[in-house]
């Protein structure tokens, strides 16, 4: 199998395959999703941190100097960052029936996808183009998750570039990664069904957004393997990015959707888990 085409396909399972069964998941524990979201959020985010410090940055470090690696790791922070208070800005100010009295925090599934609008939006207090809008800027939000995601595959491939089949590196990532998208995945599709949607069509909407991760991970397997140093670039820019998702997104959601003390447990469980991975 061509090289290239067997990542587009280790990528599309991590990614679409990935999304597509938390919004499996979320038809068959619809109750009291909140707390399994917060859960599997709290994993995913442990998990994600154990494969950025101990694979990923270390991996950068020794193909290149530590002040560039901060580097590439600051510019993926701040790119990912200022995009997403672009579309923050943007989703906040196209929904008109937000007012003073709206919760200005993501602390239920409705509230993390604007789901709770397009009950504004079916009974015509909002313009049908408005909805429109708004799924486009959603759409576009989780792209721009799925794409340095797909980066950390493609750029872990390409650390080990001349293995195809027993690429440790590539498929680890794409593992990890897989992890991370359930509960994203589950994010998205419990609003959709719980707004009416048919459980196979939020299914199906839920895992084609998972396609933009391919786009990140050719991305980063051909910056990957220009060179030691556009390696080293590759996996900090991807770095940066990952950690953004985790301590400005992934975390912050996971607390405000279940104020316990068991969402910091799964969170050391996916650092373990993560090491597992990486070293085992």
């Amino acid at each position: 199998m061509n090289s290239i085409l067997y990542i587009v396909v280790i990528t599309a399972i991590a990614g679409i395959g990935g999304t597509g069964l938390g919004s499996v998941i979320s038809c068959l524990f619809k109750k009291d999703s909140n707390r399994i979201v917060s859960l599997l959020l709290s994993f995913a985010a442990g998990v994600m941190i154990a494969v950025v410090c101990f694979d990923l940055l270390s991996e950068a470090l020794v193909e290149s100097g530590v002040f560039l690696v901060i580097g590439g790791l600051a510019a993926g922070y701040i790119i990912i960052a200022l995009l997403n208070a672009w579309i923050d800005k943007e989703t906040n100010s196209e929904v008109a029936h937000i007012d003073e009295s709206h919760p200005k925090t993501a602390d239920s599934l409705e509230e993390l996808t604007h789901a709770n609008h397009l009950k504004e939006h079916m009974e015509g207090r909002q313009p049908r183009s408005g909805l429109f809008i708004a799924g486009l800027i959603m759409a576009a939000a989780i792209a721009l998750h799925n794409i340095p995601e797909g980066m950390v595959i493609g750029s872990s491939f390409a650390k080990t570039a001349d293995e195809l089949i027993l690429n440790r590196a590539g498929i680890t990532m794409a593992i990890v990664i897989g992890l991370h998208n359930i509960p994203e995945g589950m994010a998205v599709a419990v609003p959709l069904i719980s707004g009416g949607m048919p459980k196979w069509k939020a299914v199906m909407i839920t895992a084609i957004t998972g396609a933009p991760t391919i786009i990140g991970a050719l991305l980063g397997y051909y910056i990957g393997v220009l060179g030691p140093v556009a390696l080293a670039l590759a996996l900090s820019f991807a770095s940066g990015a990952m950690l953004y998702v985790v301590f400005a997104e992934l975390l912050p959601e996971s607390i405000l959707m279940w104020k316990s003390k068991l969402p910091a447990m799964a969170i050391l469980i996916g650092i373990v888990t993560g090491l597992i991975i990486i070293y085992i």
